[in-house]
């Protein structure tokens, strides 16, 4: 339950905000500029810190961003690691998953290519919790929807 002092120091809500950013390169043009200028954010202090915090990537990695914008003109921003389909192309050297998977396969990749991006994928605020095991099982699950085969050790 929440406290009194917490209640009254919330601030309102005005938007929850989407975006899907290349890693350090936030800029006030399309696709960000419209997005936070209709609520009237700082879209210049929005691209530095988003630019700072994704600087280890690189660069024309899509990176996931959820923008909370309050009623006040200020806003929070959590940055996530890129898709597991994003992961599993590049692991794979593919760009697109098989048309028909089940069918036909795109590519293959190895169980060390799903552990590696289930450590990544770990430090996700939605993945913390989840054991290392059971994010490689939907890691696999997915390269099996996209067409891409999972093996113990490519040939």
């Amino acid at each position: 339950m929440s406290t009194l002092k917490e209640i009254l120091t919330r601030r309102p809500v005005a938007a929850t905000i989407r975006l899907t950013v290349p890693a350090g390169e936030a800029r006030p043009m399309p696709p960000v500029g419209p997005a936070l200028g209709q609520y009237r954010l700082n879209l210049m202090a929005f691209c530095k810190d988003f630019n700072a915090r994704t600087q280890k990537y690189k660069k024309d990695t899509p990176m996931s961003v959820t923008v909370t914008a309050f009623k006040d003109n200020t806003f929070e921003f959590t940055v996530k690691s890129p898709s597991v389909t994003w992961y599993l192309k590049k692991a794979a050297g593919v760009d697109s998953g098989s048309g028909r998977p089940g069918h036909e396969t795109a590519s293959k990749i190895t169980l060390k290519h799903a552990y590696e991006i289930a450590k990544v994928k770990q430090s996700d605020p939605y993945c913390q919790y989840m054991s290392l095991e059971s994010i490689c099982k939907s890691i696999i699950g997915t390269a099996n929807s996209m067409g891409i085969q999972v093996v113990k050790e490519l040939e």
